[in-house]
């Protein structure tokens, strides 16, 4: 136990330290870059609601791209059933929000953040990106372009309060260790497939 929070804490550092001066909230500050990703979550949450993670990021992806920092937009999610599917519900909100359809690709087999960003590579063509979430998941994010060969950085979405957000609070820590240990061992996505070509 004592091995497992050593490791949880000293996996958070490595992240942090990673992805500092390389997130931003604001979009006069933050480079530019052909596409940017949003990284998927759920629409709606189990007891009913928005999700404010979705919403958020909704925000952050709208201001990004009609400030001309990003001209396309990958959205990474999980389609794992029929009934599932995060990245046309991204897709549909983004179109609503006046951003065109060709503009945005879709992935959807990004049932992890490791996927995402790995596939963004291989599947996508893409070793330059504007990775779009909260701030604790692009830290992570970053850090596994970082591992992967992308030069990304992160544009923060609004963060939720910490009422809101704590049960991911607490995911988030173990999900650091478990990223550290994927780059290690060189985990790869559970898909990969053909590539697709953003234009």
């Amino acid at each position: 136990m004592v091995f497992l929070l050593v490791f949880a804490i000293v996996s958070n550092q490595i992240i942090v330290n990673t992805a500092e001066g390389k997130t931003y909230f604001d979009t006069d500050q933050i480079e530019s870059n052909r596409v940017g990703m949003v990284l998927g979550t759920a629409k709606y949450r189990a007891k009913g609601g928005i999700n404010l993670y979705f919403k958020y990021r909704i925000d952050a992806v709208v201001e990004l791209y009609n400030s001309g920092k990003i001209a396309f937009v990958l959205v990474s999610g999980d389609n794992s059933t029929q009934y599932y599917n995060e990245p046309e519900a991204f897709k549909e909100e983004l179109v609503k929000r006046g951003i065109p359809a060709e503009k945005i690709f879709l992935d959807y087999a990004g049932f992890r953040t490791l996927d995402s960003v790995v596939r963004a590579k291989k599947i996508f063509g893409q070793v330059k990106l504007t990775i779009i979430s909260q701030k604790f998941h692009n830290e992570r994010a970053i850090y596994l372009a970082e591992k992967n060969g992308i030069d990304a950085v992160g544009f923060n979405a609004k963060d939720v309060s910490k009422s809101y957000g704590f049960k991911t609070a607490v995911r988030e820590y173990f999900a650091r260790s478990k990223a550290v240990i994927d780059c290690f061992f060189g985990v790869n996505p559970k898909f990969l497939g053909e590539p697709i070509t953003i234009k």
